[in-house]
């Protein structure tokens, strides 16, 4: 009979009080560790910008500001998983965008006509489909032409900002479709205090039956249990951290402006004196990162693609004489970082209004940061979706509270290259004593 139990129980009483905490809850002491950083960050920019930092307006502000790069990083995570690296995505995210705009602006509302209503899904999908198509040419050369990945996307970062000029000869191109704008955020490009509460709902119900399933799972193959209070404390601080998210998105009401045209517009009768308090709640494309972390972390763990990219980066050689068709999934994974480029396009350019020259520019180094930081590791087979989201919140904190603070657009890039190095660094000794 196995005793697996048993000694997993016996091994949570051993040492203090937070030793077994994270023990029994099995926490990542790595990513709880980011967490804290993340926490240490906002508090000290906090107390530095007057209490201006951890505000309702600033911190809904930086949710939607980290939506791109997070999406972004979901991909690159994968790709750096298989020991490769994307030096492109500023550059295709801003030539991507260049064609979106153009699309909308100078074609899709005559070609499609009577159905314009649709010019905003029509525009994602060229968007998507020309994202695709420079991922391929770049996973093709990479991977059945032998070209190291960093030359290639050096290359294509050249390349695709070249074209995005080219384009429409350094024009910027606006305005974009009324509904497409809704994925850039704003007023109209959130989902309102309700609904907000609806998805907390709903987060708060997955997280209570995925520890639920979860522990059905283990019971049936006879894996080591976690003890029922630390199942317990996972769903209370889990749902906790739900509901304090979509109480900050609820707390920041629409500007007094706004409201005021809102209420002529609806015909609302105020009292002398009452004040209309319309909250944002969450925004659209907080929403769009949300949905695509949950699909990419589904991707990476649970599909036989994901364990072919972790496989790859493990032991390339190992893999292939496996069976696992290397150059193909190398591919695949650079047509799905073209892709996630693309919805950061059009999440970047709904929040314009516009498609420029110079968006993207620099975001390679956030999206690869934000991945480093969240734990991926630049020698292959190590990484998290999550943690790569978490690395871009941490990444695009630090730019925010430098812009509060008033600091220099050119140390706010010093500063973002010296954590860049740091996370690597501390990468490096991590795999040693891991080693």
């Amino acid at each position: 009979m196995s005793t697996s139990k048993p000694e997993q129980g016996a091994r949570s009483d051993e040492g203090g009080p937070l030793a077994r905490l994270f023990r029994a809850t099995e926490i990542d002491t790595r990513m709880l560790g980011m967490i804290g950083a993340l926490l240490l960050i906002w508090i000290v920019f906090h107390l530095m910008s007057g209490d201006r930092f951890l505000t309702p307006r600033n911190l809904w502000n930086l949710s939607v500001q980290t939506s791109g790069v997070a999406i972004m990083s979901t991909g690159m995570v994968l790709i750096i998983v298989t020991r490769n690296i994307d030096l492109s995505v500023g550059s295709i995210l801003g030539f991507v965008a260049m064609m979106m705009g153009v699309a909308q602006t100078q074609y899709l509302a005559g070609f499609l006509g009577d159905y314009g209503q649709y010019t905003w899904a029509a525009a994602l999908v060229i968007g998507m489909i020309v994202g695709a198509s420079v991922g391929a040419l770049h996973g093709f050369v990479i991977a059945y032409m032998g070209v190291p990945a960093f030359i290639v996307t050096l290359g294509g970062l050249l390349v695709w900002r070249g074209a995005a000029w080219w384009v429409t000869s350094g024009q910027t191109v606006a305005p974009m479709d009324p509904t497409f704008r809704l994925m850039g955020g704003g007023p109209y490009g959130a989902i309102g205090a309700f609904w907000s509460w609806m998805v907390a709902l709903v987060a708060c119900l997955a997280i209570v039956a995925g520890l639920y399933f979860g522990r059905r799972n283990r019971k049936r193959f006879d894996f080591p249990l976690r003890p029922l209070w630390a199942e317990f404390t996972l769903a209370g601080v889990g749902c906790s951290l739900v509901l304090l998210a979509v109480g900050v998105a609820n707390a920041y009401p629409w500007p007094r402006g706004i409201v005021r045209r809102h209420v002529a517009e609806n015909g609302i009768v105020l009292a002398e004196g009452e004040q209309l308090f319309i909250a944002h709640g969450i925004a659209i494309p907080v929403l769009i990162a949300i949905g695509v972390g949950i699909v990419m972390t589904f991707i990476a763990t649970r599909t036989r693609f994901g364990r072919y990219v972790f496989a790859m980066g493990g032991n390339p050689e190992a893999a292939e004489l496996a069976g696992i068709n290397t150059r193909w999934v190398t591919m695949k994974i650079f047509i799905l970082m073209g892709i996630l480029c693309a919805i950061a396009a059009a999440i970047s350019t709904a929040r314009l209004n516009a498609s420029t020259n110079a968006q993207g520019t620099l975001d390679e180094l956030l999206v690869i940061a934000a991945a480093v930081i969240g734990g991926t590791s630049l020698g292959g087979g190590i990484g998290t979706i999550a943690g790569a989201m978490i690395g871009a919140v941490v990444m695009q904190s630090l730019q925010s509270g430098m812009v509060l603070l008033g600091v220099d657009a050119p140390f706010q890039n010093v500063v973002v290259g010296v954590v860049l190095v740091i996370a690597v660094w501390l990468d490096g000794l991590y795999r040693k004593r891991s080693a």
